[in-house]
């Protein structure tokens, strides 16, 4: 029992101390002594029944004091110990958006208002939307770590702009006969026809190399992705396996493939012989033509500069531009509108599941429609 300056018995875990100020004291349900203090004794017994409550309803945190930025160093050291490098920086990048109005504040004071104004503050829905899914993750994993007892991010609004999302490009027939005729005597032609005809990721395109192309049985063995960490200045390129078990798979090659992949073949002997390959990507496919592993904004800038020239070549009809990505969304599209089953589908893009498939790579063509509908008219 503590007391009073006067002597008088104050309760258990009560006491004065000399200079008038009262404090309680009692063990959390993490197994720390938390000290609590008030001017008045009516006060103090207060405060002592409210936090005992809180405790015993789980509603305190282990560390009331730690900071947003705080904890996302913690999160990505800890929490994401394992994830590549190049998610890591991914991560980074959306969280840094935030920092500025958020990382100072502490866990325990975020609440929707704080976080939705800075949502607001970013440039477009697409941000917001990969900002929320990095911070609704710290945010779930600090719950779990008893750090706030609300994950608020999971109620901020990312859909601001109003805008409709647009429908995933699909290159046409034409345009993809454009794209051939246009790149034939370029490094970009096996590119497109390999991503066309396989649905290859990009960094699994770039990242293939020769002991995976088996010419004898047409296949070709997908078991790691080229990805690249700037440093610097410093380009640096690293093989990864697949994120998951699906996406080491085989793919069999059409005869274009498979004759495009001979003439690359041909093309890399001779770029051999005049340039030293860079160590450890020496049996890299595709190469720049000084021998150096590529990575993705050297295609993004190549497909800019091609589509640029064929608009100047045909000025009377645009060439709407594309991503890379949008060569696996055509292959995927077209595979489905040729009648390939989904499942089917779904191993050759390298998907756990079959929902992934249809949501994100099949849409519908507009001739696919008309062939549909002339069928059930026909039935009626």
């Amino acid at each position: 029992m503590g007391k009073s300056l006067k002597g008088k018995e104050l309760g258990r875990g009560i006491s004065q101390r000399k200079d008038g100020l009262y404090q309680a004291r009692f063990i959390n349900r993490f197994g720390k002594r938390q000290t609590i203090y008030a001017k008045t004794y009516n006060e103090i017994t207060k405060k002592l029944r409210d936090s005992q409550y809180e405790d015993e309803k789980q509603l305190n945190v282990v560390n009331s004091n730690m900071t947003l930025d705080e904890w996302y160093d913690v999160w990505i050291d800890t929490c994401k110990k394992h994830c590549r490098d190049t998610t890591k920086r991914t991560y980074a990048i959306q969280y840094n958006r935030l920092r500025e109005e958020l990382g100072w504040r502490k866990l325990t004071s975020l609440n929707l208002v704080i976080i939705q104004n800075a949502f607001n503050n970013l440039k477009s829905d697409n941000s917001r939307r990969d900002c929320k899914a990095v911070l609704v993750d710290m945010l779930n994993r600090a719950l779990e770590s008893d750090l706030i007892n609300k994950n608020v991010a999971l109620s901020v609004n990312t859909r601001i702009d109003g805008k409709e999302q647009l429908e995933k490009r699909v290159l046409t027939a034409e345009e993809i006969q454009i794209l051939y005729q246009s790149t034939r005597d370029s490094q970009l032609y096996p590119f497109f026809v390999l991503a066309l005809n396989t649905g290859m990721r990009m960094g699994e395109i770039l990242g293939l190399t020769w002991n995976c192309v088996d010419f004898e049985s047409g296949i070709l063995h997908v078991e790691k992705t080229l990805c690249y960490l700037p440093n610097n200045g410093t380009a640096i390129y690293e093989f990864h396996p697949p994120k998951s078990r699906a996406g080491k798979r085989n793919i069999p090659m059409a005869k274009l493939v498979k004759d495009v992949l001979q003439e690359q073949k041909a093309w890399r002997d001779r770029v051999n012989a005049r340039f030293q390959p860079q160590k450890g990507f020496e049996d890299l496919v595709f190469t720049s033509k000084t021998n150096r592993p590529l990575h993705e904004s050297n295609i993004r800038t190549a497909i800019g500069y091609l589509v640029d020239r064929i608009n100047i070549q045909n000025p009377e009809k645009e060439f709407e531009r594309f991503t890379p990505h949008c060569l696996r969304h055509t292959f995927a599209t077209n595979c489905i509108a040729k009648g390939m089953k989904p499942k089917t589908l779904q191993s050759l893009l390298g998907h756990n599941s079959l929902q992934m498939t249809m949501d994100l790579y099949c849409h519908v063509l507009d001739e696919t429609l008309k062939d549909e509908m002339s069928i059930i008219t026909e039935m009626v």
